[in-house]
Order: C-alpha cells, then structure tokens, then sequence
C-alpha cells in the first residue's frame, strides 16, 4: 500500500514521468473560474443594457405616440359623431359616417385619382429618372450642374413650386400658352388647370417635374455599388450596351428602384398641397384626392365627422397597400438570404 501511494506521488511529482494530459488538467484548473451566465454580473450587465436601449428609444417613442398614434385614435373616435368642431361630442353615429364617405361619389372619384397619380408617377418617373441617372453616371462636361438643375425642383417647397407653376400655367398671360402662341399652338379657352379634361394630367406633369430629381438622385446612388469589374467582364464577353444594363445595371438597381416607387406610391396617396394650391380640387372635382376631400369636408363644409371617417379610410387604403407592396414586392430585399438555403437543406 505505501508502495503504490509512493508511486503515485512519484508520478504527480516527477515531471518527467508525469503526462501532459495531468499537467494540462492542473494548469486549467488553476484558472479563475468565470461567473455564470445568469450570475449577479450578468444580470446586471443586461439590466443596464435595457437601460440604454430605453434611455435612447423613449424621447422617439413619446414623440411617435404622441404626434401618430394619439391623432389616429382621435381621428378614429371623432369619426364616430357628427360634429360640427364645436361643442361635446355627444350626437353619436356609429359607422353612419364612413358610410355616407364611401357612398360619396366626389370620394370615390378622388380615390381613383389617387390611383392614378400612382401608377402614372411610376410609369413615367421610373424611365426618365433611370434614363437620367445612366446618363449622369458617365464621366462628362457639367455634370455636377447637371445634377443639381436636376435635384433643384425637390429642394424647392411644395409652396413655392405650386405657386410658380400656377403663373405658368394662366390662361391667355401664362408663359405656356405665350409659348404655344409663338409657335401657332393655342392652349384650351380656360386654361390647362381650368379645364377637366387636362387638369389632372396637367397636375401629373407638375408633379414629374417636381419629384424627378429624388429619383435620379436615388438611382445615382444605387450605380455607385455597382462594381466597376462587371461591366469590364461584360465587355471582355462582348455583351452589348443593352445586355449590360439588362443583366447587370438593373438586376443590382432592384432594391433601390422598388424602394423609390414604395415612396412615390406612399406620396401619392396622401397628395395634397401640390393639388390644393393648383386648383384645389377643381375644375368639377376633376383634381380632387382623398386629402383635398377630407380638408374641403372638415374646414369648409365643417363635417368633422365626414373629415375624420376619409382619413381614417386614406389611412386604411395607404397601410394596406404599404403592407402589400412590402409582402410580395419587398419581400426579397428584407428577407434573410440564408433562409432559403436552410429550407433547402431542411
């Protein structure tokens, strides 16, 4: 029995008969050993990272809650009641409200062309602001003022550029109908924003102007991640200019373009002043959006009730759309790239 205690104090002792998986086993076990996870440490490092977190998000929190959510819920209640914006509300309607707003062809008629200015921005700001940008892209003479002659009419207010556009655009003393005057043209005997028949696409013209330079911009923006070796790998295999753009320019462009038309859709829904300052709504209704709608009903005819029912109704329309165009649209620019693989491999 001493023998083997001998021994085995021989082998703990020695370092030449001891092995390294025993040295190796004492050297860690010398080590301090760390705190648990869910130790006091932390437990506390945690808490003062909620604390950050909170420190940092509640001043946007409050602010959200008070200038988006507390209006919605306002505007929901207030569309309730028939209230003249005076006075209780006490004349209770229920859904009376959004019936009459939904049954009001002036609603129906300015909702269709809220659609219309949608797809018509689309359909015409996305080639010419592409055009554009590809143009601007390359290296030439004035380009820097190029693109700031370009981006100018977005800076400008939406005040401003109204204002400026409704002088143009006067009858028989505008510089347009001057202009097609000069060449044997004339213009429409009430003008182009006094006629029906034109004033919205007058308005959508207006509007291309006015918003063409964020989609130059944005597309300038998204050229710049475009790898300089692809093209020069397109041109080492002979693909022409088109094919180069084709299947390379807009394949990489995609999130930025499906990003811009997400805005220009969001703005067009909730159009307003550009409208409001043209004409208001008129000629007929001939311009009238779901925003001009609900201003007219609340501050000139004070249905406040009316006004509050339309824009919960824009709300509504904008939100589902907004959440549509995410889910089938955006879906590929939000989604984890590597999900698709872990279901294949699944």
């Amino acid at each position: 029995m001493a023998d083997e205690t001998t021994a085995r104090v021989g082998v703990t002792a020695s370092p030449a008969t001891s092995s390294p998986q025993a040295s190796a086993t004492g050297r860690a076990s010398a080590r301090p050993v760390a705190p648990a996870p869910g130790g006091r440490r932390g437990t506390g490092s945690a808490l003062r990272k909620r604390l950050e977190i909170a420190f940092f998000v509640a001043p946007a929190l409050l602010l959200f809650l008070f200038f988006v959510v507390v209006p919605i819920i306002r505007a929901v209640q207030l569309s309730a009641y028939r209230w003249k914006g005076y006075g209780p509300l006490v004349d209770f309607v229920g859904l009376k409200n959004y019936v009459s707003v939904l049954n009001n062809d002036v609603f129906t008629g300015a909702l269709q062309h809220n659609l219309i200015i949608v797809v018509a921005s689309v359909a015409i700001q996305l080639p010419l602001g592409l055009a554009i940008a590809l143009l601007l892209n390359r290296k030439m003479w004035g380009q820097g003022v190029l693109r700031t002659i370009i981006f100018v009419p977005y800076v400008l207010a939406e005040v401003i550029a109204g204002v400026v556009w409704f002088q143009l655009l006067q009858p028989k003393y505008g510089v347009i109908d001057a202009m097609l005057d000069a060449v044997g043209l004339s213009g429409p005997e009430q003008g182009f924003l006094g006629t029906p028949e034109y004033a919205l696409w007058t308005v959508i013209v207006v509007l291309t102007w006015k918003y063409l330079g964020l989609a130059v911009i944005l597309f300038l923006a998204g050229l710049q991640g475009v790898p300089e070796e692809l093209y020069e790998a397109s041109q080492i295999d002979g693909a022409s200019w088109w094919q180069t753009q084709r299947k390379i320019t807009l394949p990489l462009l995609g999130p930025t373009i499906r990003t811009w038309a997400f805005l220009s859709m969001i703005g067009s829904l909730q159009l307003f002043d550009m409208v409001w300052i043209l004409t208001q709504g008129g000629p007929a209704n001939a311009t009238t959006t779901m925003a001009t709608f609900l201003i007219t009903e609340g501050t000139k005819r004070q249905n406040y009730g009316i006004a509050a029912a339309a824009s919960v109704i824009l709300f509504i329309v904008a939100l589902v759309l907004a959440l549509l165009y995410q889910r089938f649209i955006l879906r590929r620019d939000i989604q984890d790239p590597t999900a698709s693989k872990k279901k294949v491999k699944a």
